[in-house]
């Protein structure tokens, strides 16, 4: 399959995971798969979808990590949803209070989510497993938004990826392409899968802009 978009750094391709392999030449996976939890926006909003392609169950996350196999891997998920069995660590993303309303039937509000680490092969400085960090705003990305529902901020992503093994990145939920961006800010070759072509013309663009922006707008 031809790639969908092409760089010297990254590569993206355009269809379903399970059905094309190259991410998995890769040597350190860090994705944010569906959850599933059935995510459904009841908020107003003009181009932020209300909802994401899989998220009826964890089949997608879970066919992904069956063909990842034991090697290191980053992802993202919910305490809603039975975390991944090899999980060997779990961190917090502390989202500053900025995540929703949440349950309104109890005194308090969703500020954080979680991060689960498989594999071996990590590295550097050992620091709290809580990370701070601002989310994207839902609004539109031309004004500094998120244009996926459930996009991360790349300072994030740069976060985790210096912890990581060396190597090609792989990210085969690779929705509006923060991963491929923030690997690609800081020097490393990657690998990304999108199922839904909206979000590969979005990352596209993205990593066409060839500018290290690890901001809020990123």
């Amino acid at each position: 399959m031809n790639p969908y978009y092409e760089d010297d750094a990254v590569t993206l391709y355009h269809g379903d995971c399970r059905e094309i392999d190259a991410w998995l030449t890769a040597d350190v996976l860090v994705t944010d798969p569906p959850y599933g939890i059935r995510y459904q926006s009841g908020r107003p909003r003009v181009t932020l979808a209300a909802s994401i392609v899989g998220d009826g169950d964890t089949s997608l996350r879970d066919a992904a990590l069956d063909s990842w196999g034991p090697r290191p891997a980053l992802l993202f998920g919910t305490w809603r949803i039975p975390r991944p069995v090899v999980t060997r660590a779990l961190l917090v993303w502390d989202t500053k209070g900025a995540l929703g309303m949440g349950d309104l039937t109890i005194p308090w509000k969703p500020s954080h989510q979680e991060i689960y680490v498989l594999g071996t092969g990590f590295t550097g400085r050992r620091d709290s497993d809580v990370i701070v960090c601002p989310p994207m705003r839902s609004t539109t990305y031309a004004t500094n938004g998120r244009d996926h529902p459930h996009q991360k901020p790349v300072p994030l992503l740069a976060a985790l990826l210096i912890k990581c093994p060396p190597g090609v990145v792989a990210d085969p939920f690779a929705g509006s392409g923060s991963t491929l961006v923030a690997a690609k800010a800081l020097g490393r070759k990657a690998i990304g899968v999108e199922i839904e072509e909206r979000y590969c013309e979005i990352a596209a663009k993205r990593l066409a802009q060839d500018v290290l922006d690890f901001g809020e707008s990123a």
